[in-house]
């Protein structure tokens, strides 16, 4: 789910209380494909959290969401993919991971050929 102005429709992520293109406040939770493409990455070394002491090295990517160009979400590469399988402008689907029983994240994954022309 991503911020969507209803008024004019578009995408508002980071969220915020006001639609940056019609000023609407307007806004409601509108569900996503979970299609996106890659558009940075990196290899992190080092445990900013002791949650990620265990899980080092962990990739971290910039995504473009495919519902709207410029909708970028900050997030993790799925754990088991190395940085060798990813190249800038590769289709990504979302997974969830679990972190606990109260936390579930969206992370990201190279798209299968079924989910990119779903």
């Amino acid at each position: 789910m991503i911020l969507r102005c209803q008024r004019c429709g578009t995408y508002i992520h980071l969220p915020r209380p006001v639609c940056r293109a019609c000023q609407s406040l307007e806004l409601a939770p509108a569900e996503v494909s979970g299609r996106a493409t890659l558009y940075s990455y990196t290899e992190t070394w080092k445990a900013v959290h002791p949650f990620y002491v265990d899980r080092i090295p962990y990739l971290l990517a910039t995504v473009e969401l495919a519902e709207q160009p410029g909708l970028m979400l900050l997030s993790n590469i799925a754990a088991g993919v190395d940085a060798a399988q990813l190249s800038f402008g590769m289709a990504l689907q979302v997974e969830f991971e679990q972190l606990s029983p109260e936390l579930t994240i969206p992370v990201f994954a190279p798209a299968t050929t079924s989910a990119v022309t779903a």
